[in-house]
């Protein structure tokens, strides 16, 4: 099972952090967010309950396949969490390409 990455502290819906980032604690009569107005979560807290939740959909797929195996779990809980699991893989993987493309960009750059 994953545990290497227990150290990641925080548990959040990808749902309500991506909601509340564009949910301005003051609400206007517009409802809009002002450009400065802070929202209540710094961007490496978005990306670290994304890492979280990710994280938790793996050990979710993986509990859910052995609860299949014993036949505690039916196939569609299964291929559920096993698909959930695997979605999430995928966005951290596009993440991290990401995020060294951006960085290879910028070690390129003259000073």
């Amino acid at each position: 099972m994953i545990n290497a990455l227990s150290s990641v502290t925080g548990v959040s819906q990808i749902g309500s952090v991506a909601k509340s980032l564009f949910e301005s604690k003051d609400s206007s009569a517009t409802g809009q967010v002002t450009p400065g107005q802070q929202t209540g979560q710094t961007f490496g807290e978005v990306l670290g309950n994304m890492a979280v939740q990710a994280v938790n959909d793996i050990k979710l797929g993986e509990v859910k396949s052995f609860e299949g195996i014993q036949g505690k779990a039916s196939t569609r809980e299964v291929v559920d969490a096993v698909m959930q699991a695997e979605q999430a893989l995928q966005t951290a993987i596009a993440f991290r390409d990401k995020i060294v493309s951006a960085y290879l960009d910028i070690t390129k750059m003259q000073i």
